[in-house]
């Protein structure tokens, strides 16, 4: 039941309080444990952990000699309640943080904290290191013991076991804190314990004839240089014991007064404080070590206000600040420490730790403490050597100063701890490029790259305006070739201050092309790629390998699956390299689960990848198959459909639902992954990736990506070595334009497809070609040369097994017949659409070959089979992710619910295709005005069967204000007859 001794709670686990009212939280969320009765039973469960508590033993525990005449019966009631409130959500009674058996219940220790526990467990940290000697260690771990009472212990709990527990409670908070108390005493802070012990004298239930506690506020009066009130106290105490109880002062209270009466500095107040002399209490005058504050800070204002706000006057407060190389710490600690001095009277300290240094070595901790002595005022010959010495020294020496303590270039938590002061009121302020997790700080800060305006006011002035007004546009690009990193921005400013008769374009020109851009950074003995080598040889070999890897992502951002698949790693094995990689501030995290490189670290890193070429080629193709992996499971065509390329084996996904997620979270980085592979002449992936994620652009009304990744891919086609490719390529162009209006465009596509498709003797994308021009020849009422098109293709399509375009030109065929009044033959072809669909698979194919065919029974006014039909197509369509389709399905439901009577859910229907006709951006869906209009004259039809006028009049009259509606005759004739009719 113990838990972990410091941090936040895990999710996981349940909370219960008891040092203080009866509280209990999971996954951080306060839960209510209910009446105090209620309370008491889980008190009584939770204080025996693991143990089986009878039925009689909790009746007795809550109850006491007097049991409610339910007897037994009641506790199953209370066990009930409490285990709807603790339980997680969905969990079964076998699996209850309560479990019954034996004829009683106990309270499982998995996955449940008990403060008592963790109360024990700091307690036990403490004794350990007071017994160690390491009593500030100690002090902190009793302080943080003391933190976890909330009052009194189980707070208004009936019954016998509650009173006990609360008065062993009690005596334990009054035991704590008078441990802490001679903490202070030994770490010679005994002014700051006196106010303390007086009010722990004076609170409720405090023993008079107290021995141990007297003697302890001897020891702190005569550590604060009162020992004349120290032998008062003692004469106090002594003239109670004899006149109320008859007895004399025990042996410890005797002890402590001789040495008062002797000046026993040992006894009395332990080795360190008596050996203080060793540094003296205060430096000779308030020393200050802080560098000068050189250089301009930009765009650190929020980070700087951090930094400087006031600290709590109590305690030793931590700051981290952590950041990539060259992102400007050092500036931004000195500039804080400088604004912070006035508030330090003791001095400010600084120190350089050399983490990573090229001509100086790391500095051990000793090596820094015995400095840092030697800065307050210590000699050398006074200083000790050993560490653990000078911690004890350095605390002593700096216990009744108020100091600022400023560590740059840390590289761990170990190198910091003995480094800490011991004076209420200090602050230390660390800069590292890792984030120190192991650290206790009150505040973090990650610095990031400056932002682009940011960025360019840096350049800006170091540059000159002058200069920047006559190259605008070059300022911004080197702005952005820098990324905002002020270390390289600030190199770049001075190569350009050093070479007047450089233009800022010349020096953009040449950083052109990533071999180029960090070997232009460097100036002097100031070299942003250096700055990054160091932090990478600080990383182990696995480490180093995940880094190197990492850069040749082929999205800026990237998750455990991508970088698994190119380390040929566990997803588990990656996501903890890249989490490791995220403490040194080599890798960002912009959110859960996401990852990125800052550009110039990119730039680094696949530089270092290029000395292990087999390893790149590796993970490159690792990364490129499992996009290609995803996107042809998801795709509506299916794995199987498509003939040529590598076919998903092992892909880390379970169905076409679990790909399309993934792809969905790489937001719009996909048309990167086909550029991306263009660039490195990987021309068949490009092609292979351009053509299995079509399906997805389309689906999520992304047409634009569609037809951006499709153009990078054809620029390349002729250089694949899969001929499909070329014609694949096309037909998808021509459907990208088809589905969008555009029928001339699609018509040309088509074309060329068809030829390239019938010289290359591949059938599959002749009969695709085939369906595409019949489509447009249809919708644009040349049916005599659609129908042989249209026959062809679905013959092909069968021989082929092909049940996607089976399906899809069986659809249109069925749309054709009935268009020429052969209802039967368009109900049969678009039945055997809907059976090629099932056997195809995926949920968009099936709802296109349903709505056609509820389209047919909407003009034949069969409502009750369009109705069904429509209703599973949208049943489908809402897994998919096609907002579009949806929306279509929708009004054409609400109108085949207007014709079956139905006229309230044909509005609500209308309603909602409208809203999410309202989501689709203009950018995807170039004919929104036209889709509005559509649903808008469906929409006014309905109002007026169901006798609402005006709301149909105002349907219609929207629906022609629309911008360019004239352009669709279509839906604008229906719009101008509606209103008329409104009107009559």
């Amino acid at each position: 039941m113990a838990g972990g001794r410091r941090g936040g709670e895990s999710a996981q686990w349940l909370r219960i309080a008891v040092l203080g009212p009866v509280r209990a939280w999971r996954d951080g969320t306060p839960l209510e444990p209910g009446p105090v009765r209620r309370q008491a039973v889980l008190a009584a469960l939770a204080l025996r952990p693991g143990m089986l508590v009878s039925h009689e033993q909790l009746l007795d525990d809550v109850w006491g000699v007097q049991p409610p005449k339910s007897g037994r019966r009641v506790l199953p009631s209370y066990v009930y309640r409490l285990r709807k409130t603790l339980d997680a959500d969905g969990a079964v009674r076998p699996g209850s943080v309560i479990r019954g058996g034996r004829d009683g219940y106990r309270l499982v220790d998995d996955g449940v904290r008990l403060d008592v526990a963790e109360l024990a467990e700091r307690v036990g940290e403490a004794q350990r290191a007071r017994a160690s000697g390491d009593v500030a260690t100690a002090m902190d771990r009793f302080s943080e013991a003391l933190t976890l009472f909330h009052g009194e212990p189980l707070a208004g709990l009936p019954g016998p076991f509650a009173h006990g527990e609360r008065q062993r409670l009690s005596q334990r908070l009054r035991a704590l804190q008078q441990e802490r108390l001679e903490c202070l005493v030994l770490l010679g802070r005994s002014a700051d314990a006196l106010e303390d012990l007086a009010a722990l004298a004076a609170s409720p239930g405090a023993d008079p004839y107290d021995e141990p506690l007297t003697a302890l506020r001897m020891r702190a009066l005569y550590g604060s240089g009162r020992q004349v009130a120290a032998l008062s106290a003692y004469q106090d105490i002594c003239g109670r014991l004899r006149d109320e109880l008859g007895v004399d002062p025990g042996a410890e209270l005797r002890r402590v007064h001789q040495a008062v009466l002797r000046r026993d500095d040992e006894q009395l107040l332990g080795t360190a404080v008596a050996h203080s002399a060793v540094v003296p209490s205060r430096p000779r005058s308030a020393v200050n070590e802080l560098p000068g504050d050189t250089g301009r800070l930009v765009g650190r204002e929020r980070e700087l206000a951090l930094l400087t706000e006031p600290s709590p006057p109590a305690s030793v407060s931590i700051v981290a600040v952590d950041g990539t190389a060259g992102v400007g710490k050092t500036a931004l600690v000195v500039r804080a420490a400088h604004e912070l001095r006035s508030r330090y009277p003791d001095g400010c300290l600084f120190m350089d730790l050399r983490a990573h240094s090229t001509g100086r070595r790391r500095l051990a901790p000793q090596r820094v403490l015995r400095r840092l002595l030697r800065s307050i005022g210590a000699a050398d010959s006074e200083v000790p050597n050993d560490l653990d010495e000078l911690t004890t020294a350095w605390r002593a020496a700096t216990s009744s100063l108020r100091l600022l303590l400023v560590l740059d270039d840390a590289l761990g938590t170990q190198q910091i701890r003995p480094l800490l002061p011991a004076g209420p009121g200090s602050t230390v302020m660390v800069a590292s490029r890792r984030r120190l997790a192991g650290l206790d700080a009150e505040r973090r800060i990650t610095l990031e790259p400056l932002a682009t305006g940011t960025a360019v006011s840096l350049l800006r002035h170091i540059v000159g305006d002058d200069r920047a007004d006559r190259e605008p546009a070059a300022v911004d690009e080197l702005a952005r070739l820098c990324d905002g990193l002020p270390l390289a921005l600030r190199i770049a400013g001075t190569r350009l201050q050093t070479r007047p008769a450089w233009t800022l374009a010349y020096l953009v020109d040449r950083m052109a092309g990533d071999e180029h851009r960090l070997g232009e950074l460097s100036a002097g003995d100031r070299s942003v790629e250096a700055a990054f080598r160091l932090s990478y040889d600080q990383l182990s070999p696995k480490q180093q390998r995940g880094f190197r890897t990492l850069g040749l992502a082929p999205t800026v951002e990237f998750d455990p699956l991508t970088s698994a698949a190119m380390l040929g790693w566990s997803s588990r094995d990656a996501e903890q390299t890249m989490e490791s990689l995220v403490d040194t501030s080599l890798l960002q995290q912009p959110r859960p689960g996401r990852y990125r490189l800052h550009d110039l670290v990119r730039v680094h890193a696949r530089r270092l990848a290029e000395a292990a070429p087999d390893e790149t080629r590796a993970a490159r193709t690792a990364a490129f198959r499992l996009y290609l992996d995803a996107a042809r499971i998801t795709s509506d065509v299916g794995p199987a459909g498509f003939r040529t390329g590598p076919r998903p084996t092992t892909a880390p996904f379970a169905d076409w639902r679990d790909a399309d997620a993934w792809l969905n979270a790489g937001n719009g980085e996909l048309v990167d992954v086909v550029g991306h592979a263009a660039a490195l002449g990987e021309a068949d992936y490009a092609c292979w990736l351009a053509e299995a994620l079509s399906d997805y652009f389309e689906r999520r009304g992304r047409s634009h990506e569609r037809r951006a990744a499709l153009e990078i891919a054809l620029a390349h086609a002729d250089e694949a070595t899969d001929l499909r490719m070329a014609p694949a390529l096309r037909n998808c162009m021509g459907l990208t334009d088809l589905y969008q209006g555009r029928y001339p465009e699609a018509h040309a596509w088509f074309t060329e497809a068809l030829h390239l498709s019938r010289h290359r003797a591949d059938q599959g994308e002749e009969a695709r070609a085939l369906t595409g021009m019949g489509t447009i020849e249809m919708s644009t009422g040349r049916a005599e040369q659609a129908m042989p098109r249209l026959t062809t293709a679905v013959d092909l399509s069968r021989r082929l097994d092909d049940n996607w375009l089976a399906s899809l030109g069986l659809a249109v065929l069925g749309l054709l017949h009935h268009a020429q009044g052969r209802n039967e033959e368009a109900l049969d072809c678009l039945a055997d659409a809907c059976a090629h669909a099932e056997r195809n698979g995926r949920p968009r194919v099936l709802s296109r070959a349903l709505v056609c065919a509820a389209d047919v029974h909407l003009d034949l006014g069969h409502y009750g089979e369009a109705r069904l039909l429509l209703r599973r197509a949208a049943d489908l369509l809402e897994q998919t992710g096609d907002v579009l389709l949806h929306t279509l399905t929708l009004t054409r439901l609400g109108t085949a619910e207007q014709g079956a009577g139905n006229l309230n859910t044909a509005v609500a229907l209308h309603h909602q295709a409208l809203s999410q006709q309202q989501t689709l951006s203009p950018l995807a869906e170039p004919n929104l005005v036209r889709l509005e209009m559509h649903i808008r004259c469906r929409l006014g039809r309905t109002y007026s069967a169901a006798g609402s006028v005006r709301e149909a009049r105002k349907q219609f009259q929207t629906a022609l204000a629309l911008p360019g509606a004239d352009a669709y005759p279509e839906e604008h004739a229906p719009a101008v007859a509606g209103l008329k009719e409104c009107s009559e």
